[in-house]
């Protein structure tokens, strides 16, 4: 049990001065004058009361990276591990035991615990998918994760990708249906959706089902679930083609110009955005007088060079008209004013 003594620190033969040295040595007091420290966490520092002698600076702050306002916020954003996600099918809040087989430290294990973790292994993985629907559900998130990651797809388009395919299972719309297919369709929308510039011909290339397949997967997935998809913007797929190309900065915001002029003049209207995006940059490229063929256009963007010939030549008519309609509305706009 611990004794408090009752005689002041004069009846013990110290000082005040002493109490407070031995004070400020322990750490309690400001070594200047003696005085309380308190700590501001907001500044990271432990200043004095009395003297505002900063005493320590530059501490760790142990608290959370989240910043909360009010109670009901602080309790929201508290939580224990990683945060949640749709593209995993139980969310990511199971185990996940790693496939190397090695320990903390990097050593390698003994046979007999390696033969250990393949058995945790594998009741780990019975017990993450209960029935079938979940084990679907996890071969076709793992698709779409994969498809995603060899398509550039930033993740927030994957999570998209992700709530869309658990709608569609949730509404009964996958009996009949493949599961690469839908998974397919998913991505497809998620991309529309976030203005991104893969095409068609992009989900063929990484998807395990032919492109009518996952295009007629998409169009259900569209007309059942009522999605928000407008018509792609032939704006979009500029950065990428130009890329492609080796391009520099000037003919994009030039072809970028080109199909805005279109727009203008409706010629965008039943035509395919890829098509005219890679007519505009052929275009771009004659009015700078890039050396551009239409067959180095139709390698990198893959677009017939037919297709390219009829498009650029529109793009081309609308922005002569727009130009001249802008002559005339100056000329009429300066006899007006000289009346």
């Amino acid at each position: 049990m611990t004794t408090r003594s009752i005689y002041s620190p004069d009846e013990r033969g110290e000082s005040v001065d002493e109490q407070a040295e031995s004070e400020a040595s322990t750490g309690h007091a400001c070594p200047d004058c003696g005085g309380s420290l308190v700590t501001d966490d907001s500044r990271g520092e432990t200043v004095c009361e009395s003297c505002g002698l900063v005493v320590d600076e530059d501490e760790i702050d142990h608290g959370p990276e989240w910043r909360a306002f009010d109670s009901q916020e602080r309790d929201n954003k508290r939580r224990v591990g990683a945060p949640t996600t749709e593209m995993k099918h139980d969310k990511g809040l199971s185990t996940n035991i790693g496939w190397q087989d090695k320990d903390a430290y990097g050593n390698s294990l003994s046979s007999r615990q390696r033969e250990k973790m393949q058995r945790l292994r594998t009741w780990d993985e019975r017990f993450r998918t209960r029935d079938h629907a979940e084990r679907n559900l996890k071969q076709a998130l793992g698709e779409i994760d994969r498809m995603g990651s060899a398509l550039g797809v930033p993740e927030s388009a994957r999570e998209t990708a992700s709530v869309i395919y658990r709608r569609a299972l949730d509404e009964g719309m996958l009996p009949g249906r493949s599961i690469e297919g839908m998974a397919t369709a998913a991505l497809y929308a998620a991309v529309r959706q976030a203005n991104l510039p893969q095409t068609l011909d992009d989900m063929a290339v990484v998807s395990r089902v032919d492109e009518m397949e996952f295009t007629r997967a998409y169009r259900y997935l569209n007309r059942e679930l009522s999605l928000q998809v407008g018509p792609p913007d032939p704006a979009t797929y500029l950065s990428k083609f130009v890329s492609e190309l080796d391009a520099d900065d000037a003919l994009e915001r030039q072809a970028r110009a080109l199909i805005e002029a279109g727009k203008e003049a409706n010629v965008h209207s039943g035509k395919s955005p890829v098509g005219l995006a890679a007519a505009a940059i052929y275009a771009a490229g004659l009015l700078l007088g890039e050396e551009m063929t239409q067959e180095t256009v139709s390698e990198a963007t893959d677009i017939s060079t037919v297709t390219i010939r009829e498009r650029y030549r529109e793009l081309l008519e609308a922005e002569a008209e727009l130009d001249d309609s802008a002559v005339d509305a100056t000329n009429g706009a300066e006899s007006g004013a000289s009346a």
